[in-house]
Formats: C-alpha cells, sequence, structure tokens
C-alpha cells in the first residue's frame, strides 16, 4: 500500500489505499497522514465509498482507534480544553453494534478506550453508522441536525455530544468548521422531514430542548411577511410543554406594522392584552415552525389548543413564511 511523498509530507492522500488493507497498514496510514489532509479527504469521499473503505470487520476497529487516536490535530484547542466528560461511540451496520469506543475528555486530554464495555458508565452515548462517525468527527455533519434527523441518537448529556461536534477546524484553518447550536431553519426543516414524532419528542425531552427553542424564536422575526402583516396588529403568547422539569417555557410575539418582536416569558406591557395564547408540545411546536403541521390541522386535532381569539391565532400563523424542507 502506498501514497504520494514529497519531502516527507502527503501532497495527496485518497482514501482508496484502504480499500485492500489489513488492521496494521491502516495504523500506519493514519498515523502517518496529515490531519489536515486525511479530512480532506474524508470530505471528497462519498458515504458509499466510505462505507466500502472503513466499515469492513477487518479494519473497523483500526480506522475508529485510529482517527479517535488523533483527535486533537484537528480540534479547536479553545474548545477542546473546555471539555470533560467520557463519550462512549456506539457504531452501528444493519442495526447491529459493531463497534464500541470511549473518549475520555479532560481539559484539553484526551484518551481513547478502545472497545468500552457496555457497563462501564459514561456521561453520553453517541449511536451511528461508522460513516456518521466519521462525518461527525472529521467536523463535516452537523451533529444537532443529525440528531433531529434520526441519523445519531444521543443517550445522556446531549450538550456535551454537541460540544464535542462542535469542537473541529476548518482543514488548514483555525475556523470553526460549523456550530451545532446555529440551526439554519431550512436545514431544520429538510432534517426533521420524515422524522417520527416518537423521535421529536425524545429530542425535545432532552439538553437539546432550549438550544432549538432557542434558534426557533431568535430567528422568527426574519420569517414574518411584511406584506401580509403590514396592517396586523397581534399579541400572541405561547406557553410550551414537555421539558422533562416540568416547567412552562413561555415567549410572547407581537407583531405590528410588518414586523415582529419576540419577549421570552410571560408578562405583558402595561394597557397590553393579549389577543390569543397557544399551548403545545414542544415537540409540536417545532413541527409547525418548520412547516411539518399547519396551525388548521394542529387546532382540530388538538394539538395547538388556543385562548383567547382563534382567529388572531390563525391569523399570525398566516402571516409567516415558514421554511420549507429541501
Amino acid at each position: 500500500m502506498t501514497w504520494v511523498t514529497y519531502a516527507d509530507t502527503v501532497t495527496h492522500v485518497t482514501l482508496a489505499t484502504l480499500r485492500t488493507a489489513d488492521a496494521a497498514e491502516t495504523r500506519a496510514f493514519l498515523a502517518d497522514v496529515p490531519a489536515e489532509q486525511l479530512v480532506a479527504a474524508v470530505r471528497e469521499t462519498s458515504d458509499a465509498e466510505l462505507t466500502a473503505i472503513i466499515d469492513r470487520d477487518e479494519i473497523r476497529g483500526a480506522a475508529v482507534e485510529g482517527v479517535l487516536g488523533r483527535l486533537h490535530e484537528y480540534a479547536l484547542l479553545e474548545r477542546l480544553a473546555e471539555l470533560v466528560g467520557t463519550v462512549r461511540f456506539d457504531l452501528v451496520r444493519g442495526g447491529t453494534v459493531r463497534e464500541r469506543h470511549g473518549l475520555v475528555l479532560d481539559h484539553g486530554t484526551l484518551k481513547v478506550l478502545p472497545d468500552l464495555p457496555v457497563s462501564e458508565p459514561v456521561d453520553v452515548v453517541l449511536r451511528t453508522s461508522v460513516v456518521g462517525f466519521v462525518r461527525l468527527i472529521s467536523g463535516e455533519a452537523n451533529p444537532g441536525l443529525d440528531y433531529l434527523a434520526g441519523r445519531l441518537r444521543i443517550e445522556g448529556d446531549a450538550m456535551l455530544a454537541l460540544a464535542v461536534g462542535g469542537m473541529f477546524t476548518v482543514p488548514g484553518t483555525d475556523a470553526v468548521a460549523l456550530d451545532p447550536t446555529t440551526l439554519d431553519p431550512t436545514d431544520v426543516a429538510t432534517a426533521l422531514k420524515g422524522v417520527s414524532a416518537e423521535h421529536l419528542r425524545e429530542v425535545m425531552a432532552s439538553g437539546f430542548r432550549g438550544v432549538v427553542l432557542d434558534e426557533i424564536f431568535r430567528r422568527l422575526p426574519d420569517f414574518v411577511s411584511r406584506r401580509r402583516a403590514a396592517r396586523c396588529d397581534l399579541l400572541i403568547g405561547f406557553r410550551l410543554l414537555g421539558h422533562p422539569s416540568g416547567e412552562i417555557e413561555r415567549y410572547v410575539v407581537r407583531v405590528r406594522h410588518g414586523v415582529a418582536e419576540v419577549t421570552p416569558g410571560d408578562a405583558e406591557r402595561a394597557g397590553e392584552r393579549r389577543d390569543a395564547t397557544i399551548t403545545c408540545e414542544g415537540s409540536d411546536f417545532l413541527r409547525l415552525a418548520t412547516g411539518h403541521l399547519s396551525a388548521i390541522t394542529g387546532v382540530l386535532r388538538g394539538q395547538l389548543k388556543v385562548k383567547g381569539d382563534r382567529g388572531k391565532a390563525l391569523q399570525f400563523a398566516g402571516v409567516l413564511d415558514i421554511p420549507s424542507a429541501r
């Protein structure tokens, strides 16, 4: 097995050289290839090719250990230094876990735990495919979107899992590859296409709930149609259920002269009277805000309970340009 070198530096890397490699050759390859070029090679390789190359019984374990062992080389050290905890990666194929590996993070230091027993206590478990793991660890896949879409399952500390996915750099730079807590509404709408209600309830019962709601309400004013809302004067409250603590999250949205303003909490200003208050599960609100649940359907099915002027609540839904899935 060979790869092109010049002055002891790899000038071009292709993962295809691992197609016929054994475990020892895989370890040697992953130990010698510059991290920047390894990440670039992953990004230019399709999912099907990655599966054929590294998801082989002969080298899968060696490949996973090799990638984890060099994590610090393509991670942003400032972010890595903030992480403390033990992460287990359960890598599946055909619904069966093929590999379990652990990673201990301690203020900038990393320790790989090969073949971590399921009985060993950890802070969080990330369950995904081998390809999903490689995309996550290379900073290419957004763990927030993968979690919403069900491509990544998280058990335990969801925020630690997302922090791990948000610590990687763009190859050759010090820039962060992605921020899992910054969610583009169109990407979220696409990620939720076909996702079960049960999975959404699971996500919205995790530590990721606050990130999702904060992002939706932060960006909600951007999706008010100025034309349709030009003559509106609406004050709509939201009460969101389903928080693990039993807490009800409250927001108030004012739409006036084509512009929306969001205020966390439940307080009304002096002289103001709310037109309507909508109460729903956090998972149903997520579906509503991404175009996967219409306001009329939600009201008719009892998923959206309206106190006050139902017509005003539906008018509010009508002035929103909901992001649509690609």
